[in-house]
């Protein structure tokens, strides 16, 4: 609830606060409105004070311009009233508010009053029925309602009092407005007077404006007058002009036709001597092929004679070797001597050959220098007349020409010779390489050539000239640049000046290592340059190094300092972070492509800037590849648009034609096209050899004899090869691809970085699909031609609309606006069309006549009125756009009452004499009931021919959510998944709501569950699933349609056998080869001849079905054959029609055979469009198999295989794989995202197990052109091992110490893989050292008090081991271990843990090894434990006897060993016999193989008497052990008559055991009573 305002006095306000701020004022909260109202008052006030004086002031002076002051005193003003008006509609407003909810809070009293008075009677009815608990819950009601009732009677008080604050808030207001209402009326008066002062300056304004326009207007004027003047001039100056060029243009059009004679005459000659010249260069191009060919055949029949000799020698080489092993002797030793000795022989000939051939090379250059040598002397006397030169087309032909006419190899030297005595520079030769490209050697042509035949300047060629003479000085004089030593010495300096320039920056203890400097940006990069034109770009330097650093411009390479240009001023020293620009100016001077870097020297290091050069390119693509105009009507038009885009920086002229025409973009192309190696440097020497050759047209279509194949230079062209060129280049587009055409641009000029938008017009006109290719050519040669497909379906329905959009344009609601649809038929019949408007939009469009009869082959015409209304967006819904205001709407034309068609062409033909032809009649019925109709047949004679008809209407219970499937292009072996509903739509049998289902007039289908079966084609790729199944009324089953092409076995089957008859006849060759190695001894023609005519043996039908029953999907030939058919697919297209029978019932309520009786008739039919492709990517390893098996795998390890694939679709590939299961065993190591085209790729898989189990899963790897699907198979094989030991346990006994005792036990490999194992100590493990460190356990554990590793021996060696250490294990098979026990010294807690460790992690059995060892032949074990486990550190061990005999005590000093055995006897409280409480003691001797003169252990208990009267019994009490055996003392005790429980009974006696030495255990028995449980 909101808090009264606070009232003041008026001139409290007045006085304490200050003015009004324009800024500040804020009204934020209704409890506070009256305080701002307040503020700024004072300046109201004053202003109210003076008003007389100002209203005289205003009456007297109202013309003058107010002051500064005034203006600011009625601005505070004016602001002090709208804040007036503002408080006191908000208090009205808060007031109002408030009497609302003192309204509010009168009604709840009331409501409360009420139900208080109810409540008080309740409570006195229940009072007195005496219902305590009802009386209670009433009385805690009222007393609520009472709580409740003072609340509200406060906050009515409250409210109540707000209420009156605010009304006497409003009355303070109200008295401010009526202080302030004579100034409000001023201010109005004013504001009137100031508007008409502004009235009266805008028209002396407008007043001064229409002066200046009419002075404006006579400039004009002027101006106009002045122009026609110089006009007139202009034109008689033109007139003069163009006389006086008239009169010079006759003149220059004589002596122009007097040059042109001269002209034609001189290229007459040239034409003459160029005919002349032409044929004697085709003469010598002729003779040049035939002595190519003679050479070809010399080559052969060398060739042949070499092969030949090669198999002579080979046979002597075998007759040599047969003849040896004939001989008895070493043929492998002897024919290696006879190699080895040829092989020193043809190395002695070798090195003689070279030997000489470098004296011929030394000998060649002394000739060569001193030939050079006098030509240097030559060229500082008088040149030679021109007379003897040759140029370099002459010296070309003369050298052909002589080569032709067969003159000897002696002239041709000698002329060179002349040659190079004249020029010592070898002369260019031409060396055709193919019809498109010559390479020239153009380093070989010497420029010297080209002499004129007068000099230019004569003094230099007269006979009185005498050259200059150089002095010695001179001539002693260093080259430029100095020796080459010179420059070594300069570079080795340079060098070290580098290296002691550069210096490792280290900086707190960090030394930096990397790039000095980053360069922003990275790469300095002249696109698109024009030659000429200056470019610069600035470059920023940022030291990254850790502190400072210097920066040096070093240079650019040699092939950039003729068109860069660096501005660097050093920075001197730069702190890290800081920064410095270079200039670099880049001015091209050739069309090249250039690359270098800038290098820059830091005191770190030296670092480099790389700079690129770009030229102009066409870079040129379109939008898309393939257009696809969908379903048109026959009739209709439409069209696409394909954008031709330019990111390049140069134009180039475009073309847009079909893919079958020829057009070539150059008018006028050059015969030989020269290499592209040529740069810009080189164009005018091109132009000389150009010239120098003087290649012209020699036949009418453009063919040259250079043009020829230099491989197929003596093959002749076969006329069958030029007629299918010449077709080829005269192609013209087939009348049927017509249907899809280019629209008007199709040519013209793309600029650089631009774009060109070509429309493709698609106008079908014979049903069935269309496609056509396109193709854009340039001409520009570096473009290449683009391609791209347009595809489109005609459809022919009997109605069709030639536009088929309606466009009204902008339209405004409440306005009326009408158009005319034309509808055309092609139908030979009338028919009845109905017109119908969404529903949505029927308030708004309406389409007239609704129902209508066109007639055959006619139009009709349709009135469309479309009248929007205001509700027209809300109305429309999804076909209304709020953004763009556009609405798209469709409107339908039923064709009622068509439900027979005669196919093809309508039913319109000719019939031929004694000719049948076939129609199809087309049922298509509306509803179900029984049709009966004619077909009347006429002929042109009015002929007539009924054919009766008649037709059942079936409606079937269940219908498909769609009845047409067209899967996308499938790869081979890959898999297409759409998914359908089968609908159960028959939820009642009123036939007035809708339509039942029946069999045309039968009765109606019940309502209640149907059941479907689809009936697939056998040998089918398609695989339904649901395939038989029942839905329910008002439900729907979701069905999926499998598409998985795969090869017929069949196709497969017949490759594999043709794979195997290869191979075969192969094998056959080679048996017939070996037989008649005689036969090879004849020229090889005549045997290839022999090869190529003898018959194919072709394999019999009988060996033929044998090889198809031995073939098996998983063999090899079979994997082979479907790889290679897979590789050469070229796809095809498949459509199936797939039954699905229908029949009442539930399949789950039928017997086991009964089959549900389903209906022919109500069948519904699914049609399949299956287009199959090749795949674009194809497994290459493991002979094409998609079937990866890892076979069997041990759990916990790895099985790793590798999948190579390649791509041999023509595009690059983005891949994709599927998601394999992430905790299954199977994982992708190396997943690929591109693939490109024709390149391979291998992919790594690994198959870790965790359990024991046969695990299989798919991976799919997605493109765009398909999925193929590889299937990843292994087998988790548990390594399962027994062990021969019983209780993981093995005792090794008691042994003498120093001496060894050997146990073999067996592990069994009961698994199917081989395992290796290893056999490891804990003793012996890295571990063990950390476990000597903790307590022992008898201090921390009273369960166990020994450690797992015990005792070891004294000497370092393990007093356990086990042989064999590591192996492989068998399958199915037992592997035996021995286990060899060895003490150094005596002790009974030896001890060790054996672990056995399957593949290096997986510990498989812990045998756990004890044994004990003594100095002596016996011992006695049992009693309780007296001593610790663990070996006093301060022990000395004694390893020899000598030590061990001087610590031994003499017999009378031997100390008595205790035994200590404890016997606790249980009484129970029943009457129940007691047993006795018993011990044993083990008494052994060990077995050993040293001599001693005792063989047994003999040993006594005495005082028996005395034991058994306190109640023992000891049996035996004395006796002999044998070696290696043991007994048993057994030991009972029973409490005697005079036992005292709560005292224990403690008794002791002597054992002694005599055997290689006496020893006495003092055995003390300590018995007690227990009381039983």
């Amino acid at each position: 609830m909101e808090e009264p305002t606070t009232l003041v006095s008026d001139e409290d306000l007045v006085d304490s606060l200050p003015a009004i701020d324009d800024e500040r004022i804020q009204l934020e909260d209704p409890e506070f409105e009256t305080d701002p109202f307040l503020l700024g008052f004072e300046d109201t006030i004053r202003l109210g004070c003076c008003c007389p004086a100002k209203e005289e002031e205003v009456t007297t002076e109202k013309t003058k311009k107010t002051t500064t002051r005034d203006r600011v005193q009625a601005f505070h003003l004016r602001k002090s009233l709208n804040l007036l008006d503002k408080l006191h509609e908000e208090k009205d407003l808060f007031i109002q508010k408030t009497r609302g909810e003192l309204r509010v809070c009168h009604q709840r009293m009331d409501l409360l009053t009420k139900q208080q008075e109810s409540l008080a009677a309740e409570i006195a009815a229940e009072r007195e029925a005496n219902n305590m608990a009802a009386l209670g819950r009433l009385q805690a009601a009222s007393r609520r309602l009472h709580t409740e009732l003072e609340n509200e009677k406060d906050l009515q008080s409250k409210i109540t009092a707000m209420l009156k604050d605010s009304e006497n808030a409003m009355w303070h207001i109200e008295i401010q407005k009526g202080q302030f209402e004579d100034v409000r009326k001023r201010n109005e008066e004013e504001a009137e007077a100031r508007l008409r002062s502004l009235e009266i300056h805008a028209a002396q304004q407008l007043q001064k404006e229409k002066e200046t326009l009419e002075k404006v207007e006579r400039n004009r004027l002027l101006r106009a007058r002045k122009s026609l003047h110089v006009q007139k001039e202009l034109g008689l100056r033109h007139q003069k002009l163009v006389e006086d060029a008239q009169r010079n243009h006759k003149i220059a059009v004589k002596f122009l036709k007097a040059s042109l004679g001269r002209v034609r005459e001189q290229e007459q000659k040239e034409e003459m001597e160029s005919r002349k010249h032409m044929k004697r260069r085709m003469d010598a191009v002729l003779a040049l092929k035939n002595n190519i060919t003679a050479s070809r055949e010399t080559l052969k029949k060398f060739q042949a004679w070499g092969q030949s000799r090669a198999e002579v020698a080979k046979q002597k080489a075998l007759t040599e070797k047969e003849a040896i092993l004939a001989q008895g002797g070493d043929a492998f030793k002897h024919l290696f001597h006879q190699r080895r000795h040829q092989e020193l022989e043809a190395q002695k000939r070798a090195f003689e050959e070279d030997q000489k051939l470098r004296k011929q090379e030394i000998v060649s250059r002394i000739l060569k220098e001193e030939a050079e040598e006098e030509h240097r002397k030559k060229r500082q006397q008088q040149p030679s007349k021109t007379t003897d030169q040759w140029t370099l087309r002459d010296k070309t032909w003369k050298y052909i020409s002589d080569f032709c006419e067969g003159k000897t190899a002696i002239t041709t030297n000698h002329l060179l010779e002349n040659e190079m005595a004249l020029h010592p520079k070898p002369s260019c030769l031409l060396k055709v390489i193919s019809s498109e490209s010559m390479q020239m050697d153009l380093g070989s042509i010497s420029t010297e050539e080209e002499i004129l035949a007068e000099p230019d300047i004569p003094g230099l060629w007269s006979k009185d000239y005498k050259s200059y003479q150089v002095s010695k000085e001179d001539m002693e004089r260093k080259p430029v640049g100095g020796t080459k030593m010179d420059k070594d010495i300069l570079a080795r300096t340079m060098e070290q000046l580098r290296s002691g320039v550069v210096h490792k920056q280290v900086v707190s203890g960090r030394e930096f290592k990397g790039r000095p400097f980053n360069s922003k940006p990275e790469v300095i990069h002249f696109k698109d340059f024009d030659i000429g034109k200056v470019y610069k770009k600035k470059i920023t330097l940022i030291n990254a190094t850790y502190t400072i650093n210097y920066c040096k411009l070093v240079g650019v390479e040699e092939s950039l300092k003729d068109f860069i240009h660096i501005d660097f001023d050093p920075p001197g020293p730069m702190s890290a972070g800081m920064s410095c620009e270079v200039l670099v100016t880049f001015k091209p001077m050739i069309n090249k492509d250039l690359e270098g870097n800038v290098s820059f020297l830091a005191q770190t290091g030296g670092f480099s800037v790389p700079l690129k050069c770009s030229t102009k390119k066409c870079s040129l693509s379109l939008d898309k590849e393939l257009i696809d105009f969908g379903s048109y009507v026959v009739g209709e038009t439409t069209s696409r648009i394909i954008t031709l885009t330019n990111v390049g920086g140069l134009g180039t002229r475009f073309k847009f034609l079909l893919d079958s025409e020829f057009f070539e973009m150059e008018e006028h192309q050059p015969i030989m096209k020269m290499s592209s190696v040529f740069t810009y440097e080189d164009k005018s020497l091109y132009e000389k050899i150009i010239n120098s050759l003087s290649e012209q047209q020699l036949d009418v279509d453009g063919s040259s004899p250079l043009d020829i194949p230099s491989r197929k230079e003596s093959e002749k062209l076969d006329e069958a090869e030029v007629t299918a060129v010449a077709s080829a280049m005269t192609m013209v587009p087939s009348e049927e691809q017509a249907e899809i055409t280019l629209g008007e641009v199709t040519e013209g000029e793309i600029g650089p970085f631009s774009s060109i938008k070509v429309p493709i017009i698609f106008n079908p006109v014979i049903p069935g699909e269309v496609q056509t290719k396109f193709k854009v050519m340039f001409k520009n040669s570096q473009c290449p031609t683009l391609y791209f497909r347009a595809t489109g379906i005609a459809v022919d329905v009997p109605v069709w609309v030639p536009r088929a959009t309606v466009d009204l344009k902008i339209c405004m609601y409440d306005r009326l606006y009408q158009d005319s649809i034309t509808v055309h038929t092609r139908s030979k019949a009338a028919l009845r069309l109905k017109f119908e408007v969404c529903k949505e939009l029927r308030g708004h469009i309406e389409l007239l006549p609704e129902t209508g009869y066109i007639q055959a082959q006619s139009s009709y015409s349709v009135q469309l009125k479309f009248l929007p209304r205001y509700s027209l967006p809300e109305d429309a819904g999804k076909y209304f756009d709020q953004d763009s205001r556009v609405l798209e709407a469709p409107m339908t034309i039923w064709v009622a009452d068509q439900y027979v068609d005669i196919q093809p062409n309508d039913g319109f033909g000719t019939i031929l004499p004694l000719e049948t032809l076939q129609l199809d009649v087309i049922f298509q019925p509306i509803k179900a009931k029984e049709y009966r109709f004619e077909l009347v047949c006429k002929s042109e004679i009015n002929r007539c021919f009924k054919v009766s008809c008649q037709a059942v209407g079936v409606h079937p219970p269940l219908e498909l959510s769609h009845y047409q499937i067209k899967f996308s292009a499938t790869a081979l072996y890959g898999t297409t998944v759409s998914t359908l509903y089968v609908i159960n739509s028959h939820l009642s049998m009123n036939k007035l709501t809708h339509s039942l289902p029946r069999i045309g007039s039968e009765e109606a289908t019940p309502v209640g569950p149907t059941s479907f079966e689809f009936l697939v084609p056998p040998n089918s790729p398609i695989t339904i699933s649901p395939s038989v199944g029942t839905v329910l009324p008002g439900k729907r089953c979701l069905v999926q349609v499998a598409f998985q092409p795969v090869l017929p076995h069949e196709i497969i089957l017949e490759e594999a056998i043709h794979i195997l008859n290869k191979e075969t006849e192969t094998k056959l060759f080679r048996k017939e080869t070996t037989q008649r190695k005689e036969q090879w001894k004849q020229s090889l023609p005549v045997v290839r001849v022999h090869n190529r005519d003898r018959p194919t043996r072709a394999s019999t039908p009988h060996t033929q079905e044998l090889q198809r029953q031995e073939l098996s999907a998983s063999s090899n030939e079979y994997q082979a054959a479907q790889a290679t058919l897979a590789r050469t697919f070229q796809g095809k297209f498949d459509r199936f029609v797939v039954p699905c029978v229908i029949a009442s019932g539930d399949i789950k309520d039928r017997k086991a055979s009964e089959p549900l009786s389903f209906s022919p008739y109500n069948t519904l039919y699914l049609e399949l469009w299956c287009p199959v492709v090749a795949p674009s990517i194809v497994v290459t390893s493991n002979e094409g198999k998609t079937v990866v098996n890892f076979g069997d795998i041990a759990v916990g390890h790895r099985g790793i295989r590798k999948i190579t694939l390649q791509n041999i679709s023509p595009e690059d590939l983005d891949l994709e794989f599927s998601v394999l299961n992430p905790h299954g065993p199977f994982v992708l190591l190396n997943p690929s995202r591109k693939l490109c085209s024709g390149e391979t790729q291998t992919l790594v898989l690994s198959f870790s197990p965790h359990e024991s189990i046969l695990a299989q899963e798919t991976l799919d790897i997605i493109s765009k052109r398909g999925t193929l699907t590889l299937t990843l198979t292994g087998t988790g094989v548990a390594s399962m091992i027994t062990c021969s030991i019983e209780g993981n346990i093995l005792n090794m006994g008691y042994v003498l110490a120093r001496e060894s005792v050997s146990i073999n036990f067996k592990l069994q490999n009961e698994s199917s893989l081989p395992i290796k194992f290893w056999m490891r100590l804990e003793s012996l493990s890295k571990k063990r050292a950390e476990t000597r460190q903790q307590l022992p356990k008898f201090l921390t554990s009273h369960e166990q008090r020994t450690e797992i590793v015990g005792t070891q021996n004294h000497n370092g060696q393990s007093v356990f081991s086990v042989v064999p250490v590591e192996g492989l294990m068998v399958p199915g098979k037992a592997h035996e271990f021995t286990i060899t026990f060895s003490p150094d010294h005596e002790s009974l807690y030896f001890s060790d843990l054996l672990q056995v460790v399957l593949f290096e992690k997986k510990v498989s059995h812990q045998i756990l090894l004890k044994g004990a060892a003594r100095e002596h032949m016996m011992f006695v074990e049992g009693g309780d434990p007296l001593d610790v486990p663990v070996e006093s550190l301060t022990v000395i061990p004694a390893f020899d006897p000598e030590h061990r005999e001087a610590r031994s005590p003499p017999p009378e000093a031997e100390e008595m060993k205790p035994i200590l055995v404890t016997l606790n006897y249980v009484q129970f409280d029943t009457d129940i016999p007691t047993p006795p409480a018993t011990r044993e003691l083990q008494v052994g001797c060990i077995r050993t193989t040293q001599p001693s003169p005792r063989k047994t252990v003999e040993f006594s208990l005495d005082s028996i008497p005395w034991l058994q009267h306190k109640g023992f019994s000891i049996e035996p009490s004395r006796g002999s052990v044998e070696r290696g055996q043991t007994k048993t003392i057994s030991i009972s005790w029973v409490p005697p008559a005079d036992f005292d429980p709560d005292h224990p009974l403690m008794v002791s006696t002597l054992l002694q055991l005599r055997g290689d030495v006496k020893e006495t255990y003092k055995v003390i028995f300590v018995a007690y009573v227990v009381a039983g449980l």
